[in-house]
């Protein structure tokens, strides 16, 4: 099981590195990017061979940042129109 407080240490923000954007430890790899090649159907295995310094730790702890992130959005009811 993943610690999610572990893992969300692995994920870096520093204005000097992709403006900003959550890294993933400091690499120039952003948590954007494994995000987005997970949701276009990219492999795990597939993504550790393309970028060779990541780890397992690193795409799971980029999930985790993105479910934390979710987790706080509010949702407000639409408010019906009669």
């Amino acid at each position: 099981m993943l610690d999610k407080d572990l893992a969300l240490r692995r994920i870096t923000v520093d204005p000097h590195v992709l403006l900003g954007k959550p890294t993933i430890r400091g690499l120039r790899i952003s948590v954007e990017q494994i995000l987005t090649a997970l949701a276009a159907g990219v492999s795990t295995a597939d993504l550790l061979q393309d970028y060779p310094e990541l780890e397992l730790a690193d795409i799971q702890a980029a999930l985790a940042y993105a479910a934390e992130r979710v987790s706080e959005e509010r949702v407000y009811p639409l408010e019906a129109t009669t």
